[in-house]
């Protein structure tokens, strides 16, 4: 394969220009870096061998988010330890184990924490609340913090879902924010500085090239799976909905080769789903009858009846929508086998699943009492419209 060059591609991240945009405050100084597989540049070279090499800064800590800094752990609370890093010889800490929060001994020995992480454009995904925990850490350390900034993979154009109710914070969503939020992470880094840490010493090392309307394969960039349910772009457009199945017994696809388009249980004829599906006139989207058996995590082993879903027009295409009418379809033709998944579910111990994903209970109450997706839809895009009026419009580095 022949790797490209940075004239060659429309879009150059933050790691791709960090060595000319570091900060001259925080020259020479020691460095932690935050990272997981898909912290690369358009080389494919990884942000930790290019902090090795640099002369900008000192490298002292490595950390790894949610799935492992190696990208290993398949699963939601599967829990990874430190250790020191064979090749480099530094210390990796864990930040998703016994804390999520980095605990003072973790940045004792440096000065900047560099976050260099691949979101993936949607609240639950956790690497913006691994950021946050680090922002709040550093703040309260007197240490800085710089977010090499890298795009969102299914544009800043467009948001979607309710905006999260406080009440209902959780790992999978600390802050208000809507589902699909439309934000870069070095954005929702700046919306997080200036609402909730003000005092903290804040950099973005924003990207070059990136307009709003990008989605990931416009980019140029190589696409390096984030996590190890998120093999592809197809997988990031769907998952700010069909992430919803998380809260309930029907398998979203983990344990197939295709998580999250792919969904169903044991006890769903497929073409009678599809057909319910069909009611909602849902836009870009087109759902094929299938039959699937995971093999691991909700159905193990088991024949799976469901629907494998097919983005037609990703620009038409509303993933949170889709989601709500996926989990309303089957509710509505299996009130007897349908269930909520109860917790504990990303250290939540007392609040449902689908309330913590939801933000709100009024999600889950409007499906168990049958209100239609079109006066849904209504109330979450007005909180859409207010977040973006109120906040999200200030905080915005692109075009």
């Amino acid at each position: 394969m022949k790797l490209k060059k940075m004239n060659d591609v429309p879009v150059l991240s933050g790691l791709d220009l960090y060595e000319k945009k570091w900060p001259l405050k925080l020259k020479g100084l020691r460095v932690g870096v935050l990272v997981h597989p898909a912290s690369v540049n358009i080389r494919l070279q990884d942000t930790v061998s290019l902090f090795l090499r640099s002369q900008k800064s000192k490298l002292k800590a490595l950390f790894g988010p949610q799935h492992g800094f190696r990208g290993e752990t398949q699963d939601n609370m599967v829990e990874w330890k430190g250790f020191r890093d064979k090749k480099t010889g530094v210390p990796v800490f864990s930040l998703y184990g016994h804390t999520r929060k980095p605990d003072p001994s973790m940045l004792k020995n440096i000065d900047v924490m560099v976050i260099d992480l691949q979101d993936i454009g949607s609240r639950y995904y956790t690497f913006i609340w691994t950021m946050e925990l680090c922002m709040q850490a550093c703040m309260e350390m007197k240490k800085s913090v710089v977010v090499l900034d890298r795009p969102n993979p299914i544009g800043g154009h467009m948001t979607e879902g309710p905006l999260l109710n406080e009440q209902y914070s959780s790992f999978v969503g600390q802050r208000p924010l809507p589902v699909r939020h439309g934000m870069t992470i070095g954005e929702i880094g700046n919306y997080l500085h200036n609402e909730f840490y003000p005092s903290l010493d804040f950099h973005v090392i924003a990207m070059q090239g990136w307009e709003r309307k990008m989605w990931f394969d416009g980019t140029g960039l190589p696409w390096v799976m984030p996590s190890p349910n998120m093999p592809t772009l197809d997988t990031a457009i769907v998952y700010p909905g069909m992430c919803l199945l998380e809260g309930t017994n029907i398998s979203e696809g983990r344990g197939t080769t295709r998580p999250f388009e792919i969904f169903g249980a044991p006890f769903i004829e497929p073409d009678m789903l599809v057909n319910r599906l069909k009611e909602f006139r849902l836009s870009g989207v087109f759902f094929r009858p299938m039959y699937f058996q995971p093999t691991f995590q909700k159905h193990m082993g088991e024949l799976c009846g469901g629907a494998q879903m097919h983005v037609t027009d990703r620009e038409k295409f509303r993933p949170f929508k889709t989601g709500v009418a996926v989990i309303k379809a089957i509710h509505s033709l299996y009130q007897n086998q349908f269930a909520w998944k109860q917790p504990p579910y990303e250290y939540e111990y007392e609040k449902m699943p689908i309330d913590i994903l939801a933000g709100t209970d009024r999600l889950r109450q409007h499906i168990e009492n049958g209100v239609s997706l079109d006066r849904m839809e209504e109330w979450w895009q007005e909180q859409c419209r207010e977040f973006n009026k109120k906040f999200r419009k200030k905080y915005l580095l692109y075009k």
